[in-house]
């Protein structure tokens, strides 16, 4: 090989070279920013961004010496990424571990890339709930759906989540929640006694293909202005199988306001004549046998008091069977995604819903007081021993499946405020899950 000789003076300007830089994905390309999670018990990480800066040093060798030395990098880079690419993940290939089939163990720290955006899908949805719903007192239409079904993903500008409205929820006003229910100050309303409160939508064609499933999503409105609801509940649990619910086990017990808001109907109110457990166990079982031969999942999703009611409401799908197809005795999945809910049950209904297979992601703030009610006392965060002891009290009461906790303050684009309702607030939970 014949000699190369260099110069004896040599330039070594120093540039930064972003190959090295390390990146997390983002399904949104927003900002970054340092944010809390936690996995069950409250289990809590942050996410960090590493940068490195490589030097390199520049000559005035030959030309040639450049062009062969720049050909061996670039030859060395192909190779590398040639032997080190893996295989792209699809969520048509890993949508039940995305549902919960582990309990989410593993996906969550550090935040997998495909769940990510399934959970904001699923926020948006819980979202849609407040966007449609009208809170105009001076409106005769107050307390109903701004949009009629047919065009409300379009109407709401969210076509591209692929879904179809198939039927609205309503409930009675009748119970005492005054702040959860609106009225309109008109002497001629719409109805007297009902207000919606959520709908069940299923995936249309092209959405179930990259899904792998057909995907039944229940979605329940709940409560977004004001905290003054919780103070309304009875804090008082009562046994389900109470109020219809068909439970082998008198010990399993859930909050009285959440069970009467579920169970209770008016027969005169062409709204409220089945009650909302009623309306959503005839709509699953209807489009359970529509979509029979195919591949389905059942998941539920709220904000707020629609986070307690679709733990409910998704207990009283595998309780009564509904989730087990008749054909073919296969149990369809059934998983929920609450934001800041609160707690429904005593520990026997923690241990019943999931002996029966429910999975259950409860997405929190760390600052909201939602989820820390009802049980400010006695919950499952207190020795084992005191929780043996209590658990019979009327006011009991433990959490459900696994947490995911955020924490508002370390996001440097939310203004810090005092106020609970912001920390309370599901749009703002929705940026800390993008962030």
């Amino acid at each position: 090989m014949a000699n190369l000789s260099l110069p004896n003076t040599l330039q070594l300007p120093f540039k930064q070279d972003n190959i090295f830089q390390s990146k997390r994905f983002s399904p949104a390309h927003l900002p970054r920013q340092n944010s809390q999670l936690g996995v069950s018990k409250s289990i809590e990480f942050e996410r960090k961004t590493s940068t490195s800066a490589i030097p390199r040093v520049l000559s005035k060798a030959s030309e040639s010496l450049t062009s062969t030395i720049t050909k061996h990098e670039k030859e060395q880079d192909y190779n590398t990424n040639t032997n080190t690419k893996e295989p792209e993940r699809k969520l048509a290939d890993v949508w039940r571990e995305i549902q919960g089939k582990d309990d989410w163990v593993g996906p969550l720290d550090p935040m997998d890339p495909l769940l990510r955006p399934e959970l904001i899908r699923y926020g948006e949805m819980a979202q849609a709930c407040y966007d449609a719903f009208d809170f105009d007192p001076f409106s005769k239409y107050c307390g109903s759906c701004r949009f009629m079904s047919h065009r409300f993903f379009e109407s709401l500008g969210m076509t591209r989540h692929g879904y179809e409205v198939t039927r609205y929820l309503y409930a009675t006003s009748n119970i005492n929640l005054p702040n959860f229910f609106k009225k309109s100050r008109w002497p001629k309303v719409w109805s007297n006694v009902a207000n919606w409160i959520g709908y069940v939508a299923v995936s249309n064609d092209e959405t179930t293909k990259r899904l792998g499933r057909r995907d039944i999503t229940v979605a329940w409105r709940g409560t977004v202005t004001r905290l003054e609801w919780i103070a309304d509940l009875m804090d008082f649990l009562k046994p389900v199988n109470g109020n219809k619910i068909p439970c082998p086990d008198p010990t399993v017990k859930v909050e009285s306001g959440f069970l009467d808001l579920y169970t209770d109907k008016d027969e005169n109110c062409r709204f409220c004549k089945y009650s909302a457990r009623e309306q959503i166990l005839a709509e699953v079982k209807r489009l359970t046998e529509m979509y029979a031969d195919e591949e389905m999942s059942i998941t539920i999703t709220g904000h707020s008091l629609g986070g307690a009611l679709a733990m409910l409401s998704a207990y009283d799908i595998v309780e009564t069977g509904l989730h087990v197809m008749q054909d073919s005795r296969r149990a369809l999945p059934v998983s929920v995604f609450s934001f800041s809910g609160p707690r429904v049950g005593n520990v026997r209904f923690k241990e019943r819903i999931e002996s029966l297979g429910v999975k259950v992601l409860r997405v929190v703030n760390v600052q909201d007081v939602v989820p820390k009610s009802p049980g400010l006392f006695f919950n499952e965060q207190v020795p084992p021993m005191l929780m043996k002891l209590t658990e019979g009290l009327p006011w009991c009461y433990s959490h459900v499946g696994v947490e995911l906790a955020l924490d508002h303050k370390n996001s440097p684009f939310l203004k810090q405020t005092g106020d609970p309702v912001c920390a309370h607030n599901l749009e703002a939970l929705l940026h800390l899950l993008d962030g």
